[in-house]
């Protein structure tokens, strides 16, 4: 399309908010009414040809057939389209008849609305363009509006026509109306900056994402092409990638291929224009959804060629957690997952990131619907647009790092490109291309390149909200050959582009858990006791009942209820239903009351004396409980044990157990934990000698472990677990072991650590010498003040 033509019309629809709309609507709604009228006017002007047509169908099946129900299929054939409209009026004819009466205008306008298809009433109702009509027409405007879209000094008809000086207006293309209105678009989006980031991504950005897309196969396309965006906004990456392809004045020429457009969208408005856009481009519209595409997978079942997307990213799901989870379980297909445990056995593993943010959701819903080379040689690639936590949140074993090892695992992460901040219209934040096939090329197998275009970029002379940066036509070129040709380059200087190439494997780590022995003293006294007399989640609420009610709690808690629940409340404790309920119930204080009465008989018997080693201590607590004949269950004796220790760095290591290592268990065991018999002590098996027996005959001590001192290591996949464990860990802590059965695999990505340049400090003779010059500019005043 002529350029001077497309500003031209462009111009002219912008100047219609100007010249009717300034006084009726604030200038954030022009968009409210311009966008619906050019989509209107557009599917208006398809149908003028065709409209005697499809009349006479309708007459025909009205009068002679006498069809209660329409028969679409006939009116879609007479129109042309996959759209029609049977009332008698057009916008043109509309505005030739129209007199003063706005009323009946709007009467009119509104049969005219109502005669159309149900693919384009829903259009209109998501615009909410009757209740535009009705407000135009209320405030005298609504026949300036409709002159100036029927005006013939505006072509946004498909046909050649004459101006009011007899001059011709070209024909509006398909493709022409579709860079006409991302251009409005995009102007709208840059007048009302809060909401232009929600669904518009810049042209820039999609112009690389497609080249990196479609560059690398561009002589090896499908005939027939499949393009997805599952949150598509007003449809800017779906028709700007069918250009790319298709468009006849671009790089890759395929006019001859089919290209099917599929999207969903959750916002209304932005439903609306997508659709439309389909309508007026030629598009089947009905591949255009609304609706929330994490509730529900509308595609089920569907697979694409390419898709490209830039979802929501900071942005809440929770209230579409109970479609894909219910509990614990993943009830939604897209988003199970199966991932081998550190012993490579295959397990159902959790792919669902935190409901703070549910980017990487579609990401799954995106890898769900790759085509598999069954179906087509050339497979799938996606480019998706991410923020900085994709790459990193998220711990091992956890959702968002179980997708990233999902999908680098089955090898279809090609590259990620990391993008300069201030892109976007709402946001100033770093974003990142994700590029994902599973056809990679032979020199791509188990590899990931990561592209460092952070200082690609430049400056815009007018901010556009956020927006103060922009890839230039050059930057895009160099973005692209670098990935096309898998380039490593290293940055020696601040600007410019950098990249490096890894094996799937670097991005990968063990999370090895590091296990200390507990060490406890211990004492009985009255005061440690105390506390047996309340239960630990209630203890506040329960110290308060007791002051306040003596022993009466014990036999007449229920009595209180009233008062006590009352004070909790103004006391803001935040209790629960189940915990209320337990804090009056009788049954609840008895329990801790005979847990108090066991701890003073113990006290009573083994006395104050503080004991170090706890294993001695446990010896006499049970010999108590036995010579008193006295049956405790584990729970109650830990309560007691429990509350009367604690932890001592100069206290024995509290002995878990003893076990006997030999035979085929001691290789059962060597073989799980891959290691020699002289290495389990790094594993948590002491050698030991049994009472009675030598030490050489196989047992080993065992100690329980303290939480609070528990560590974790993150060693990478390609390191060996116990090497690292004896260089990291051991010479710094000799008492601990690895507890490899708590191991997890991890996956994290970080831009930062792989491109850091660092930067030496500026010697103090450079300082001094600033100082100094600020000094003489300021008359003396920093010395006089530093006292110089």
């Amino acid at each position: 399309m002529n350029q001077a033509v497309h500003n031209k019309l462009v111009s002219f629809i912008w100047s219609i908010a100007d010249d009717c709309l300034r006084d009726v609507y604030v200038r954030g709604k022009y968009r409210d009414v311009i966008l619906p009228m050019v989509v209107l006017r557009r599917l208006d002007a398809l149908l003028e040809p065709t409209k005697d047509a499809v009349m006479e169908e309708l007459a025909f099946q009205r009068d002679e057939a006498k069809f209660t129900e329409w028969d679409e299929n006939g009116l879609r054939e007479a129109s042309g389209y996959v759209f029609y409209n049977v009332s008698e009026w057009t916008l043109q004819r509309l505005h030739n008849t129209a007199t003063n009466s706005q009323q009946l205008l709007q009467a009119n306008f509104e049969d005219y609305l109502n005669g159309f298809s149900g693919n384009v009433k829903e259009i209109i109702e998501k615009f909410k363009l009757k209740s535009q009509i009705r407000h135009m027409a209320a405030k005298d405007v609504l026949l300036d509006v409709l002159e100036k879209f029927t005006s013939p000094d505006i072509n946004l008809t498909p046909f050649e026509k004459l101006d009011s000086n007899g001059r011709k207006l070209p024909a509006l293309s398909n493709l022409g109306m579709g860079y006409v209105f991302e251009e409005l678009i995009r102007k709208f989006n840059e007048e009302n900056n809060e909401e232009a980031g929600e669904h518009f991504t810049p042209r820039e950005v999609i112009d690389l994402m497609t080249h990196i897309i479609f560059d690398p196969i561009k002589n090896n396309l499908p005939h027939v092409m499949t393009i997805y965006d599952p949150a598509c906004g007003s449809g800017g990456m779906l028709t700007e990638s069918q250009n790319f392809i298709t468009d006849p004045d671009g790089e890759i020429k395929a006019i001859n291929s089919s290209v099917y457009l599929y999207g969903k969208e959750i916002n209304d408005e932005t439903y609306a224009i997508c659709k439309s856009d389909m309508m007026i481009k030629g598009n089947n519209p009905e591949n255009i959804r609304v609706g929330s595409t994490l509730s529900t997978d509308e595609f089920a079942g569907t697979t694409f060629d390419f898709m490209l997307s830039n979802p929501p990213y900071g942005k809440s799901w929770a209230s579409e957690q109970k479609y894909i989870k219910d509990g614990k379980d993943v009830i939604d297909t897209r988003f199970q997952i199966k991932l081998k445990n550190y012993w490579g056995i295959e397990e159902d593993a959790d792919a669902i990131p935190r409901s703070s943010d549910g980017q990487l959701l579609f990401l799954m819903e995106m890898v769900s619907k790759m085509k598999p080379l069954s179906q087509s040689p050339t497979g799938t690639r996606i480019a998706s647009v991410h923020n900085g936590s994709s790459l990193f949140t998220g711990d091992a074993g956890g959702g968002e790092s179980n997708i990233r090892r999902y999908i680098i695992e089955n090898d279809w992460l090609e590259a990620i490109v990391q993008m300069p901040n201030n892109l976007f219209y709402n946001t100033g934040i770093t974003t990142y291309i994700w590029i994902l096939s599973n056809n990679k090329t032979a020199n791509r197998k188990g590899k990931v390149q990561l592209i460092d275009a952070a200082q690609l970029y430049r400056k815009l002379r007018k901010a556009l909200g956020n927006k103060n940066s922009e890839f230039a036509p050059e930057h895009i070129t160099e973005i692209v050959t670098t990935y096309t040709d898998l380039k490593a380059i290293e940055r020696t200087t601040n600007d410019g582009i950098a990249s490096k190439v890894f094996d799937n494997s670097d991005f990968g780590y063990h999370k090895v858990t590091i296990e200390r022995p507990k060490r406890l003293k211990a004492q009985f006294t009255k005061e440690r006791l105390e506390e047996l007399r309340y239960d630990k989640s209630l203890k506040e609420a329960m110290v308060y009942a007791y002051a306040t009610y003596g022993d009466s709690v014990y036999h007449s808690i229920e009595v209180y209820e009233k008062p006590l629940l009352d004070w909790t409340e103004k006391q803001e404790l935040n209790l629960n239903a189940k915990q209320s309920k337990s804090l009056v119930t009788t049954a609840v204080w008895e329990k801790q009351h005979n847990l108090l009465m066991m701890g003073l008989l113990l006290h009573s018997h083994i006395g104050e004396t503080v004991y170090t080693d706890f294993n001695v201590f446990t010896e006499k607590v049970e010999a108590v409980l036995k010579d008193q004949k006295i049956k405790l269950s584990a729970s109650e004796k830990n309560a007691i044990l429990n509350t009367v220790s604690w932890y001592d760095a100069d206290a024995e290591k509290v002995i878990k157990g003893t076990v006997k290592l030999s035979g085929d268990k001691l290789d059962k065991v060597l073989e799980h934990l891959d290691c020699t018999e002289n290495e389990l002590a790094d594993y948590g098996y002491y050698p030991t000698a049994k009472k009675g027996e030598p030490a050489t005959r196989g047992w080993y001590i065992t100690y329980e472990t303290e939480s609070d001192l528990r560590d974790t290591e993150n060693v990478p996949l390609k390191e060996d677990i116990h090497t690292y464990f004896l260089r990291e860990v051991k010479p710094h802590v000799d008492e601990a072991w690895i507890n490899l059965d708590a191991t997890k695999i991890g996956y994290e990505i970080s831009f930062n650590k792989y491109f850091y340049q660092h930067k030496p400090l500026r010697g103090i003779k450079d300082v001094s010498s600033d100082i100094l010059a600020l000094d003489k500019e300021s008359d003396g005043l920093i010395a006089e003040i530093l006292n110089w």
